[in-house]
């Protein structure tokens, strides 16, 4: 699986360039995800009622059409009761001839500041558990995700930081532990630095 790391956003960009170097299944595009020729499944990040009305969520209703969100709102009522919580994300069908994917990923329940938090980590884990488990069972493989920032718009997440989290995130997922333990589980919670009540320094 390819990774498009996509934004507008140069300092960004700069801090996914520092935080994924080395990683060649991750590319980096400093431009708008419409402009991109070619990916399989566009990872929606905003909040946990799939309202689709504004920022990055706006110009995906715009370029996927006003349909796909009301079936990703129907879907979250149907399987979500409701409320989609963040460190959840969902595969659906955008019947783009192109791009034929959506992985729904809430970041926050509502608009909201996350800087504080772990929740682009969990987004970022969580979209990577969902599109592997949609190519365990489906004959239609997602081969390319595109990406856009996670929690650095409306989440206010400084671009390093979010630029960290979703390195851990997919870090850890391409490393998955044979067992379960505390000290691996230590381990990745102190890299993560956030959770919880107290934010911890090394989040910075």
């Amino acid at each position: 699986m390819q990774i498009i790391l996509v934004d507008p956003v140069t300092d960004l960009c700069n801090a996914w360039q520092e935080e994924f170097y080395g990683i060649d299944e991750v590319s980096i595009i400093n431009d708008r995800f419409e402009n991109l020729p070619a990916y399989d499944c566009m990872v929606r990040a905003g909040n946990s009622f799939g309202l689709m009305d504004g920022g990055v969520d706006l110009a995906i209703t715009r370029y996927f059409g006003v349909e796909l969100m009301d079936r990703v709102q129907a879907h979250i009522i149907q399987n979500f009761r409701g409320e989609q919580s963040v460190g959840t994300s969902f595969i659906i069908e955008t019947f783009h001839p192109k791009h034929p994917f959506l992985a729904h990923t809430p970041t926050m329940r509502v608009p909201m500041a996350i800087a504080t938090t772990d929740y682009v980590y969990k987004a970022m884990w969580a979209m990577l558990l969902a599109v592997w488990q949609h190519n365990q069972h489906s004959r239609d493989r997602i081969e390319i995700v595109a990406c856009p920032g996670l929690g650095t718009a409306t989440g206010r997440v400084p671009f390093p930081t979010a630029a960290k989290q979703m390195a851990l995130a997919y870090k850890n997922f391409l490393d998955p532990p044979t067992s379960m333990n505390w000290l691996d589980a230590d381990r990745k919670q102190k890299s993560i630095g956030a959770g919880g009540d107290v934010r911890s320094s090394t989040a910075q």
